[in-house]
């Protein structure tokens, strides 16, 4: 079962034994998001990460989910993409696709893609004003506090080094106010290229989940979530702090296993 806590600056903490618990209960958690936000708006908005997430998020596939979850209803983005074609293996499209959106009956222009016939600059511009398209129609909604989307969820994985996204540690995108989706060359992960959502767009969301699994990430999840003095502040992780949404964290036992005061009680 999983351990839950509330951390007051962090969000909620949700920790579990093990994967197959972790991805039972992401999948709970997406499931009622989509539901009340069909409910209430009659669409869906989910940005979605790269990564290990996309196996997390298997379970949706399956019963009962596969039925229950008001497919039609998803408008599906991402908050990073590599800047590769759709069928290169580094592709976040092409990992989504092959890990969840061909096994549900998702609509297929509801499917957000970046044009990556284009450099990463012009990429990011095109899916920047795509993107102020569908909020001018309330496709995604808008922001309370600024002009920023209001994405009903954003889902986002960790690097041991931090970053959420593509937002690197001690990258200038990360002071990045205006744009709502930038572009690095140079990222210290291969592909260099990609494009990503910044920290306001990030921070104005409904809902934000990150997801973080495994033992070598551990030393940067307590980075990210525990009072561990101003050297970390600038964590990209740690810069993630939804206005006014929610923030959960879903973490295995070997991700939380150095976080301060940590012990996992059935």
């Amino acid at each position: 079962m999983a351990h839950s806590r509330v951390h007051k600056d962090r969000g909620e903490l949700r920790i579990h034994e093990n994967l197959d618990e972790l991805g039972t209960d992401l999948a709970e958690y997406i499931a009622e998001l989509s539901e009340a936000s069909v409910k209430e708006r009659g669409v869906f908005a989910i940005a979605i990460s790269g990564g290990s997430l996309i196996g997390l998020m298997g379970k949706l596939c399956e019963a009962p989910y596969h039925k229950t979850v008001d497919w039609a209803k998803w408008y599906i983005f991402w908050a990073d993409e590599r800047v590769v074609g759709k069928t290169h293996a580094d592709s976040n499209y092409k990992l989504a696709k092959d890990g969840l959106l061909s096994k549900v009956p998702v609509v297929p222009s509801h499917v957000n893609s970046i044009n990556d016939s284009v450099s990463a600059e012009e990429a990011a511009d095109d899916y920047e004003f795509h993107i102020r398209q569908l909020v001018k129609t309330r496709t995604i909604n808008v922001s309370d506090n600024s002009d920023c989307p209001k994405f009903d969820l954003i889902l986002l994985g960790m690097g041991p080094d931090g970053h959420v996204a593509s937002l690197f540690p001690n990258h200038p995108m990360l002071d990045e106010k205006s744009e709502w989706v930038t572009f690095i060359t140079d990222s210290p992960k291969p592909p260099p290229e990609r494009i990503t959502f910044t920290l306001p767009v990030i921070n104005s969301a409904s809902n934000v989940a990150v997801v973080v699994t495994g033992e070598s990430k551990a030393e940067a999840v307590h980075l990210a979530i525990d009072d561990v003095g101003p050297d970390y502040l600038s964590l990209p992780a740690r810069l993630v702090q939804p206005t006014k949404g929610k923030l959960v964290w879903f973490l295995d036992k070997p991700a939380a296993s150095k976080l301060d005061g940590f012990q996992f009680s059935e």
